[in-house]
């Protein structure tokens, strides 16, 4: 810092060595933002998940950073239950239906029923359900990915 630095921050009342301080903590912060945070998380690694789940619902891949934005969970539902309408925003659903059988109500669509083993796609801010309309339980694994320009 020259002396006219030091000279205005003590006519000012701050003083040069706070001033330096100051501007190095700036300049760590303004460091720390820039470095992405990808490199500091592990890189996703292969997995094997058994397909168990004691209750209704239950997450297998929970996205970054154990995947690279790819969510996944194993579905029970009983006769006469649904998961409720919902959207994955902007991310696309793929649901692999692996036991028993059941409908994908679509918004504003006719529902698309469907039995083990079946795939069925849901395109991305797509309003859905999906119901067990059985008398079985209806299992299934949904797997939810971010969409990637083309």
């Amino acid at each position: 810092m020259g002396t006219d630095d030091g000279h205005r921050a003590r006519q000012s009342g701050e003083r040069p060595d706070m001033i330096r301080i100051g501007l190095g903590l700036v300049t760590a912060m303004v460091f720390l933002v820039a470095v992405p945070l990808t490199a500091q998380a592990p890189a996703p690694q292969p997995l094997t998940l058994p397909l168990e789940c004691a209750g209704g619902d239950c997450p297998l891949l929970r996205g970054v950073p154990q995947t690279a934005g790819m969510r996944s969970g194993f579905v029970r539902l009983k006769p006469g239950e649904s998961v409720g309408w919902h959207t994955t925003g902007s991310n696309e659903e793929t649901l692999l239906i692996l036991r028993g059988g059941g409908e994908a109500r679509i918004e504003g669509q006719a529902a698309r029923p469907f039995t083990a083993p079946k795939m069925v796609y849901i395109p991305p801010t797509t309003r859905h359900n999906v119901a067990n309309t059985g008398r079985e339980p209806l299992e299934y694994v949904y797997v939810v990915a971010p969409v990637r320009a083309p």
